[in-house]
C-alpha cells in the first residue's frame, strides 16, 4: 500500500477522494492531518468532527440501492460494484418494486438514503436491515449509516491496496 503520510496533499486527494462517496471534502480534511497510522480511523475522525450538516451531506452523497442511479447507469464504480456484489444488479421485477418502495418509505421518514456496507451482506440482508432501520429514529439512523460508511470506507481503502 502507498504511504499516505507521504504523499503531497494533492496526490493524497487525487488517490482517496472516491473512497468517501461524492464527498472529496473528508479527504481533504483528512490530508491536513497527517500523519497517522490508520487512515479509515482519520476519515471517520474527520467525520465525527465534522458538522451535523456536513455529515448529512455524506450520508445523502450514497446512491439508493438499486434506485434511479443504478437504473441510469450514473454509479460510480465503487457503487456499481458494490451494489452488484450483492446480486442487486440482477433483481427480479418483484424484487426490484419491494427494493423501490422501501427505499421511498425510508427516504421519506428521514430524509436520506437508506446506507448499508453491501459487501458485508447479501439482498436478504439488505431488505431485513431495510424494514427493521425503519422502525428507528432519525438520530440512531444517522449514527447507524455512519457506521455503514466507516465499512465502506474500509473495504474500499483494502480495495485500493
Amino acid at each position: 500500500m502507498t504511504d499516505f503520510n507521504t504523499l503531497s496533499d494533492e496526490a493524497f486527494v487525487a488517490r482517496y477522494a472516491s473512497v468517501v462517496e461524492h464527498s472529496p471534502w473528508v479527504v481533504e480534511r483528512v490530508a491536513t492531518r497527517r500523519p497517522f497510522p490508520d487512515l479509515a480511523e482519520a476519515i471517520m475522525a474527520v467525520l465525527d468532527d465534522a458538522t451535523p450538516e456536513e455529515r448529512l451531506s455524506v450520508i445523502r452523497a450514497h446512491p439508493e440501492l438499486a434506485g434511479r442511479a443504478a437504473i441510469a447507469g450514473t454509479l460510480t464504480a465503487e457503487s456499481r460494484s458494490e451494489q452488484a456484489s450483492a446480486g442487486l444488479d440482477r433483481m427480479t421485477p418483484q424484487e426490484f418494486e419491494h427494493f423501490h418502495a422501501l427505499n421511498a418509505a425510508y427516504r421519506e421518514r428521514f430524509g436520506f438514503p437508506f446506507v448499508i456496507c453491501v459487501r458485508r451482506t447479501d439482498r436478504a440482508g439488505i431488505l431485513r436491515a431495510m424494514a427493521e432501520r425503519l422502525e428507528h429514529d432519525r438520530e440512531t439512523e444517522i449514527a447507524t449509516a455512519l457506521t455503514e460508511i466507516g465499512h465502506i470506507v474500509r473495504l474500499r481503502l483494502e480495495t485500493l491496496s
